[in-house]
């Protein structure tokens, strides 16, 4: 049996929707184990993992605003919530990255989804995984690290979020955007996830999803906790134990609807309901050593207080 624990907290005009997801969404690779041994383990997995500070950044501090300005770009506009992290930022056409040159893959990715950007006359036939020119060769993917090795080049920012621009795309294809993905779980529960975040734009005025990585502990036989990750490639990409994505929902009034999901990088039943990866946010802050709700505390405040004061 599978259960799900779900509340929906509201803090200063801010809704956290959290879960946790126990069941087969929470297993380990070897489903012969002990499911009880395995439930009890996964369950404070997360929890075990140590705060990492990072300093929060609001985007209006970055990117001021220029007089007679009319509108923000793409990626401008994904900002808003500020970035979960400092290191090696990078801007594209619709969306905003952080690198990480160890792992030759993004830690994170911001984008900012909406009717407006899922529409439109591009098509991904044209479009081609590449290389990263940006990035130095020595930390850099390129398409022989996946030649052969089973896993798909998953998207972190999907291509069926940019329909808007052929270009913005086409900028979904940089292998910076890329993470290795079971091609069961990516083309399946992963893509069932993408097209419910699409879905979401239609009911709240942004949908802002992050989406990234994760290279989580589990036990070994000798009792101690390890992180454990395949590399694929000569350039040593590696391979996430999991992947997260965070939602910021904005509704008609202002307030702010926030969830959070991680997924194994493993097969994934498609009959298990997207609810079973519900988790709290704090789980995904503490295991990637991002931090996202100071910076949505920290805007929301800032517009509560313009408001209050117009």
């Amino acid at each position: 049996m599978h259960r799900v624990f779900s509340s929906k907290i509201c803090v200063s005009g801010l809704s956290l929707v959290v879960g946790v997801g126990v069941g087969a969404a929470w297993m380990g690779s070897n489903a012969k184990d002990d499911k009880r041994h395995v439930l009890r383990s996964n369950r404070g997995l997360l929890d075990r993992v140590p705060v990492i500070p990072i300093p929060s950044v609001d985007a209006s501090e970055l990117i001021p605003h220029q007089p007679g300005q009319v509108a923000m770009s793409k990626s401008t506009a994904a900002m808003k919530y500020g970035f979960p992290s400092l290191a090696n930022i990078k801007t594209r056409e619709s969306y905003v990255t952080s690198y990480d040159p160890r792992n030759r893959t993004a830690s994170w990715v911001i984008e900012q989804m909406s009717p407006e950007t899922l529409y439109g006359q591009s098509d991904r036939k044209f479009c081609e995984f590449k290389e990263d020119e940006s990035v130095h060769v020595y930390h850099r993917a390129t398409n022989a690290d996946y030649k052969g090795t089973g896993f798909d080049r998953g998207h972190l920012a999907a291509a069926a979020n940019h329909k808007w621009s052929q270009k913005a795309m086409d900028d979904t294809f940089y292998l910076s955007n890329v993470a290795p993905q079971n091609p069961h779980m990516n083309q399946n529960a992963w893509n069932n996830l993408e097209k419910y975040c699409r879905s979401l734009s239609k009911h709240y005025v942004n949908v802002f999803v992050c989406t990234g990585p994760l290279y989580l502990p589990r036990p070994e036989p000798d009792g101690k906790m390890y992180v454990k990750y395949q590399v694929v490639g000569k350039n040593n990409v590696a391979v996430p134990t999991h992947f997260f994505k965070v939602l910021i929902l904005e509704k008609p009034r202002g307030e702010v609807e926030l969830r959070s999901y991680v997924m194994p990088n493993m097969p994934i039943d498609e009959k298990i309901p997207l609810e079973r990866f519900l988790v709290p946010i704090e789980s995904i802050e503490r295991a990637s050593g991002l931090l996202f709700v100071p910076n949505i505390m920290k805007r929301t405040s800032a517009l509560k207080a313009i408001t209050m004061g117009a």
